[in-house]
């Protein structure tokens, strides 16, 4: 390993920076191949603050906003997935990518594999009708309680998009109260107006 050391800092004059996030790479990629980790993590900086994005081998399992808390949610994944986190962020670069992407206006569906098991029973067939609901368009509680199945379950699908663990990827944005106004959102109301005011800029 020292080895390895001393000929990245001195391969082409390279940084400290730029050695060490090789080495985490390398690293990452060495554990995920010996199924040694459990969850990976980054964070991106976006117009609606920092997120943290979490994926397991399975898929993207978190997207977190800084109001949620950040070392919260990484002690939250520990606890329920996995004790083995690693701070990977080339791991995450298509996710970073496409949200960066959708946020821009450039892309109005994601293209990335999930994992839901942060959410089970009921929350788990609400954020799958989540997904159903087209870009730049908006249904209530109420509808989605109906899609779901559950047509009184209206409380339900609000906590189920509360909790949502993977907001603007999953859009629980597009819930809205029957009559109209924006309801609760995790990332805040002020950010879920921005989605939404961007999705309907793109659609129309």
């Amino acid at each position: 390993m020292t080895d390895f050391l001393d000929r990245g800092l001195a391969e082409g004059g390279e940084g400290v920076a730029d050695h060490q996030s090789r080495l985490r790479a390398r690293l990452a990629h060495a554990a995920g191949e010996r199924g040694l980790l459990d969850v990976v993590y980054r964070t991106i900086d976006t117009e609606l603050g920092p997120l943290l994005l979490a994926a397991t081998p399975v898929g993207l399992v978190r997207v977190a906003y800084a109001v949620e808390g950040h070392d919260q949610v990484l002690a939250d994944l520990a606890e329920r997935i996995g004790p083995r986190l690693l701070h990977a962020p080339e791991r995450l670069d298509q996710a970073a990518q496409q949200i960066g992407e959708y946020l821009r206006g450039d892309r109005h569906s994601f293209d990335l594999p999930l994992d839901l098991s942060l959410a089970s029973g009921f929350r788990h067939t609400v954020l799958a009708h989540l997904q159903a609901i087209a870009y730049g368009s908006t249904a209530s509680y109420a509808t989605v309680a109906a899609a779901a199945g559950s047509p009184r379950a209206v409380r339900a699908v609000g906590t189920a998009c509360a909790r949502n663990p993977l907001p603007v990827v999953v859009p629980c944005h597009r819930v809205v109260r029957s009559d109209g106004s924006m309801g609760q959102y995790v990332g805040g109301v002020t950010a879920k107006q921005a989605l939404l005011r961007l999705e309907a800029s793109q659609a129309a």
